[in-house]
């Protein structure tokens, strides 16, 4: 995980979201590359902009991505990054002079190993939703969600999520550098809640295969969802990393009936690692 894309918009968990970035650059030697994020307007809006719309002249966007500059260089030079790569070092660097939106994070990310956002909030503003999910359904690469407090480690005690589905097989592939380097894996089946596929016992063989300190853990599901069981279980094994797939069932049927994501995605007090 050498590449590491982080976009910068100002908000309340902002630091949060550069703290965690530093403990996963600190442990691979990654280059931290942040740019100026903003929400997309969709062109069918344009002529008719709702009043609830904040829509900014050119000067406020160059004003905006120089804040947003300085917020992420202030931050790196505070914790001694240099810009220059050094072999096994964190380093940074900043990416452009305009304000990107919410889409081109999906395109982007795609050449980075790590895109790492701040937990999404409530209502539509920075942490958006819309930020998280075109990094999730347009890279193909792997996002780090980090909660508003501020972790104290990443991916010494991690716990995957497992449930046999194609999303959540990706993303532990995605996750292997750092389950690699983990001082203990759970992978956890919740009894009832699943895709037809392989079974917790081997992936976590095929895991140990590879050098991985894997351990199968089946747990009922006492909870009233899914996603209030794994999160349950992540409290209880004081796990500092997350691993679960995006979106198994599709976001209508989540928007609807609620689902695992949905709950994790509001929910979370652990750093999660997502793919779809």
């Amino acid at each position: 995980m050498k590449a590491i894309l982080v976009p910068i918009e100002p908000h309340a968990s902002i630091r949060t979201v550069l703290d965690a970035a530093l403990l996963i650059a600190g442990r691979f030697g990654s280059r931290i590359e942040g740019l100026a994020l903003g929400p997309d307007i969709p062109a069918s809006i344009a002529f008719d902009v709702p009043t609830s719309w904040a829509i900014l002249s050119e000067k406020e966007q160059r004003d905006l991505v120089e804040q947003s500059r300085q917020l992420f260089e202030a931050f790196m030079l505070s914790c001694g990054v240099q810009q220059s790569e050094v072999a096994d070092e964190a380093s940074y660097s900043w990416l452009g002079r305009q304000l990107f939106g919410d889409s081109y994070i999906g395109s982007f990310g795609r050449v980075f190993d790590l895109i790492v956002l701040g937990q999404p909030g409530p209502r539509d503003e920075p942490p958006r939703l819309a930020t998280v999910e075109a990094a999730l359904f347009e890279s193909g690469r792997p996002i780090l969600l980090v909660p508003p407090a501020a972790p104290a480690s990443i991916g010494e005690r991690i716990m995957i999520a497992w449930n046999g589905s194609t999303e959540t097989a990706r993303t532990v592939a995605l996750a292997m550098p750092l389950l690699a380097t983990a001082s203990q894996v759970i992978v956890l089946t919740l009894e009832g809640w699943g895709a037809d596929g392989p079974s917790g016992e081997e992936l976590t063989s095929r895991l140990q295969s590879n050098g991985i300190k894997a351990e199968a853990v089946t747990r009922s599901m006492r909870a009233h969802s899914p996603g209030e069981g794994i999160l349950e279980q992540a409290t209880a094994f004081h796990a500092d990393l997350l691993i679960k797939g995006a979106y198994t069932q599709s976001r209508l049927r989540q928007f609807i009936f609620g689902g695992a994501t949905s709950h994790i995605l509001a929910h979370a007090r652990v750093p999660v690692l997502m793919a779809h």
